[in-house]
This record gives C-alpha cells, structure tokens and sequence, in this order.
C-alpha cells in the first residue's frame, strides 16, 4: 500500500460509493454473527436433542449441553482466525503488487454473500449445528480477506487531507446499515413475519437469505464507480510462498528502525482482538447466560451500535485534547473492569448486562477509533501507507486469540459465562503490553 500523494478532490460519488461497501457487508457482522443468527439460532435449544432442549433453562445438563455449543462455535471460530492468519496479509500483498485490489474485493465479498445464501440451509436440527458453524466462520475469514482490499482502496477516494474523514464516513456507514439491518428484523419479528410458517428455523434462515441480498445491492456501487489504485511500480512478482518471506522482511525492517512503532503494533494486534470479542460474543452471552428474548437481545444490538457511535464521535475529541494513547487506556481499563463486573453478576439478572454490556459497547468504538489516530502519529513520514499494511496484517496474526481463550474457558469450566474471562485475558494483555510501549512525547498529545 502506498501513501496517497494526490491533493486533488475526490469526487463524492466515488466516496460515497466506497464508503456503502461497509453498509454492504455490517449486516454480516450485526446480523448474522452478533446480535441475531448465531446467538438467538446457532448456539440455543434449536440444535439440542430433543430431551435435552426440554428441560428447564437452569439445569444443569442443558446448561451443559448449551455450553458445548459455545465452545463448538468458539473453536470454529479460532481456526477461522488462523486461516485469517495465513491467508489474509498474503492476498492482500500480492494486490498491493499486481493491482488488483478491486478484482480481489469483488471475489471476497460475492463469497461473503454466497456463504450467507447457504444459511438458508441450516435447519433447527442438532445434525446441522456443525454444518451452520463452520459456514458461519467462513464467512468470517472471506470477510476479512475482503477488508483488507477494502481498507487498501481508502487512498483511491482520499487524499493526504481527507484520508480520516472518508475512513470515519465508510465506519459511520457501517454503524447506520447494522442498526437499520437490525431495526428491519426486528419490525419483521413484530409484525409476526406477516403469518409465514417460522418452524424449523425458518425465520432466522430468511434472515440470512437477506443479509446475502443486502450484501450484492449494496456493495455495486464500489465496483462502478471506484478506481482501481495502480499496482507498485517496480514491485517484483512473487509467488504465494515467498510473500511471507517479503512480509518477514518488512517486519524485521520495522523493529531495527522504528521500534517503538513496532512493538504498539504488537500490543494493538492483541487488543483489538480482545475488542472485536465484546461484539463478536456480546449476542451470545446476552442470550445464552442472561436469558435475553429474542427481540431483547436485537435491541440490545440496536442499541449497542448507537451508544458506539456516539461514543465513538465523543472520543474524537478527547483524543486531540488529552491524546490518543489516554484514550485507549481508558478505554481499555473501563472494558476490562466492566467485563469482570458482567462476568461476577451472570446470575444477578438481565439488567447488570443492559448496563455492562452499553458500557463495553460504549469503549470498543473510541479504543478503536483512538488507535487508528495514534498509529497515523507514530509513523514514520512516507511510510504511512506501509504502516497501516503491518497494522492490518497484525491485526489478522492476533485474530484467533479470544475465540480461542473464549471456547478454551468454557470447555474447562462447563459454562458459557466462563468465557467472559477469556476475553478479558486478551484484552489484559494488550493493555499491559500498551503501557510498556515507550512512545515519543510529542506523539502522545
């Protein structure tokens, strides 16, 4: 990725257009893996035996048993992660080479949408929960591969001055399509479906079949109306093997000459995992452990996305006053206590995690947003598009870590609300690693 270095003004259509991909695809990651399929569908007494799926929600054998499909779905989810590892910084290199970031981002996401077609065909049955879980998790890893094109396109509709408006647009984006992918749902459910035959999951494999449509109509306008950014002149053609080589390169170049970038790098890969775990098992927990309805657990999402947004917007402005590295550790700090908090009060009833779960919603946006800030500070000048490469490609490294401490604590202590814990241990040592990184003074204000 290279630094844009045009000062020309970007047509809006352009910037519109890339910034409706984010709207696009959110409805996979609000919908589908948050808030609605896999946490009201995938992991609930839908796919628990029939004598299992009868008894009361306290026992403890369907407590068990729903714990088992926690950690199932957890486990699905950390090897995605490593296929994220292995496949995402590779796919995402050669396009920076051959110029074809547009060509990659069409193939990821018409995959992304593919995958969410093929929901549909997740019946209430415990024979499909592992059928259900691992297209799920693909989906996830052709989400990601998909980013990293996507993110890559940012300098195609931007210039050195706008490159942080047209980012927060296409993020703000994001946020509007998943409350309104969620306020359609929930307006669906409401209304009764308008009296279609909702057995055997039916309801929930619709929505999936319309977060796939959502997916293709509004990511077009992308591939219409934005260019293309050239390939790296002079960059050499390698094969899929010696992209790690040159990755390694590029990592090692960074240590030896700018290492306190380097090691914020690191420490961020491992707390933005632990981030993206509130939201990716928020769902989960609210309506496996808190016994949350339904409707309950999409509103809560709805809400969930406003409080990150406003929060988000908020924090812009703490960050240029007090700094963006006081930021994130805030941020991260509150996460963490508030995460312990939920963890202590699992069976005070729904209301600590209506409160818990706003507060954590209310962090994950800013930790993020401050991030991003603080890497655009600490590198190195002409190097800020490789910069943001490596933070990418980080990010994909850590990326199996809380699925993994998730499903790992749930399978040791037999419950759901064990792997609250496991987030938390991610999230614990991204901040510890934070606080050890040594960065210059006039970057931390």
């Amino acid at each position: 990725m290279t630094t844009p270095d045009n000062t020309a003004p970007v047509p809006p259509r352009q910037v519109w257009s890339w910034a409706m991909w984010d709207w696009a695809t959110q409805p996979f990651n609000s919908v589908i893996l948050t808030f609605v399929f896999v946490s009201l569908y995938l992991v609930s007494d839908s796919f628990l035996p029939a004598d299992v799926a009868g008894l009361d929600v306290s026992d403890p054998v369907k407590q068990r048993a729903l714990a088992e499909l926690t950690s199932g779905y957890g486990w699905v989810t950390f090897w995605a992660g490593i296929a994220i590892l292995v496949l995402a910084p590779v796919l995402g290199q050669n396009a920076d080479r051959t110029g074809r970031k547009k060509r990659w981002l069409l193939l990821a996401t018409v995959l992304l949408a593919l995958t969410q077609f093929a929901l549909f065909f997740v019946q209430a049955d415990p024979a499909y929960f592992w059928f259900g879980a691992i297209t799920v998790a693909v989906g996830s890893v052709f989400s990601e591969i998909a980013g990293v094109n996507y993110n890559a396109l940012l300098v195609s509709v931007s210039t050195p001055r706008t490159i942080g408006k047209v980012s927060g647009l296409g993020w703000g984006m994001g946020y509007i399509g998943g409350i309104l992918a969620l306020a359609i749902v929930v307006a669906l459910t409401f209304a009764g479906w308008f009296g279609m035959d909702t057995s055997n999951g039916m309801a929930y494999r619709v929505i999936a079949l319309g977060c796939a449509v959502w997916t293709v109509v509004f990511a077009i306008p992308l591939f219409v109306n934005v260019p293309e950014q050239p390939a790296q002149p002079g960059a050499p053609r390698v094969n899929f093997f010696m992209s790690y080589v040159e990755l390694v390169r590029d990592i090692v170049a960074l240590f030896r000459t700018h290492r306190p970038t380097f090691w914020f790098l690191l420490a961020s890969a491992v707390y933005r995992d632990g981030l993206a775990g509130v939201f990716a098992f928020g769902g989960v927990l609210a309506a496996v452990v808190y016994g949350f309805t339904a409707n309950e657990v999409m509103i809560f999402g709805i809400a969930a996305n406003i409080v990150a947004g406003i929060a988000t917007i908020f924090a812009g402005r703490l960050d240029d006053r007090y700094g963006a590295r006081a930021v994130i550790i805030t941020a991260l700090s509150v996460l963490i206590a508030m995460a312990v908090l939920v963890f202590a009060l699992h069976d005070a009833g729904k209301v600590p995690f209506w409160i818990g779960g706003l507060v954590l919603s209310a962090c994950v946006g800013p930790a993020q947003a401050a991030t991003r800030s603080l890497l655009a500070r600490v590198s190195p000048a002409g190097m800020q598009g490789e910069i943001f490469g490596l933070y990418a490609t980080t990010g994909r490294v850590a990326s199996f870590m809380a699925p993994g401490l998730w499903a790992l604590f749930i399978a040791w202590f037999g419950a759901t609300y064990w792997g609250i814990l496991g987030i938390v241990v991610v999230l614990l040592v991204g901040l510890i690693l934070l606080l050890f990184v040594r960065l210059p003074r006039q970057t931390l204000v």
